[in-house]
């Protein structure tokens, strides 16, 4: 992270940037973050620090260990179920209320032309930026700034397990969204609603599907350890 040049709002500039830290990828779940660190990292006090990492504690991206520094939340299956049942209500109401222009609809285009593209060349970062900014372009497109702060802090939530699951829904998704653009384009927002609804459902069940197994087979590998079994 480059240090902070401008002096004012300290403590906004400090979230700011130790969020963008978050989501570029660069960190796990032992990746531990101290006020000590990061503002010799930042060149500011601690101060500062300490409120923005309450902050994003606050909104669910890390967990305060007292003494010990702060963590990238863990999430369990239900924590990951739950997130996408409150996504896919904001989502579809989202699809619903949007104002459907001729800009947004050339926007929605060229993301999912875009998606296409970097799904060809790999670029899972790119890919998923590119997904969220479709999603948040319908959001923005509703002017509910109250609905397009909660599914940004529902779609950060998802970002930081979704880069290791990305295999689950990438060659799907263009797809997914297409149908939705079509669908507004046709001036037909029921049709809209029900694709996104399937589009969230698709990846929900996927991604839960496959960290149950995961859960089986860490439960089947500890009973084979304890048996003695290789």
């Amino acid at each position: 992270m480059r240090k902070l040049k401008v002096p004012d709002n300290l403590t906004s500039l400090a979230y700011k940037s130790i969020k963008q830290h978050i989501l570029e990828g660069s960190l796990n779940e032992e990746s531990r973050l101290t006020e000590e660190s990061l503002a010799r990292q930042l060149g500011i006090s601690k101060s500062p620090i300490r409120e923005a990492l309450n902050r994003l504690e606050a909104e669910g991206l890390i967990r305060i260990q007292p003494r010990r520094g702060a963590y990238l939340r863990r999430f369990t299956v239900q924590d990951i179920d739950e997130l996408y049942d409150v996504r896919e209500a904001l989502e579809t109401h989202a699809v619903r209320t949007a104002r459907v222009t001729a800009q947004l609809i050339s926007q929605l285009k060229k993301s999912v032309k875009a998606m296409r593209s970097l799904l060809r060349a790999n670029d899972r970062s790119g890919y998923i930026e590119e997904d969220i900014g479709f999603h948040a372009a319908i959001a923005a497109a509703t002017g509910n700034g109250h609905l397009i702060a909660l599914l940004e802090n529902v779609q950060n939530r998802i970002w930081l397990f979704r880069r290791d699951t990305y295999d689950l829904s990438s060659s799907t998704a263009p797809d997914f969204h297409q149908a939705i653009v079509d669908a507004l384009e046709a001036g037909k927002p029921a049709e809209a609603q029900r694709a996104m609804r399937e589009h969230i459902q698709s990846v929900r069940q996927r991604l839960v599907a496959f960290l149950n197994e995961g859960q089986e087979q860490t439960g089947t590998d500890a009973l084979r350890v304890v048996a003695g079994i290789s």
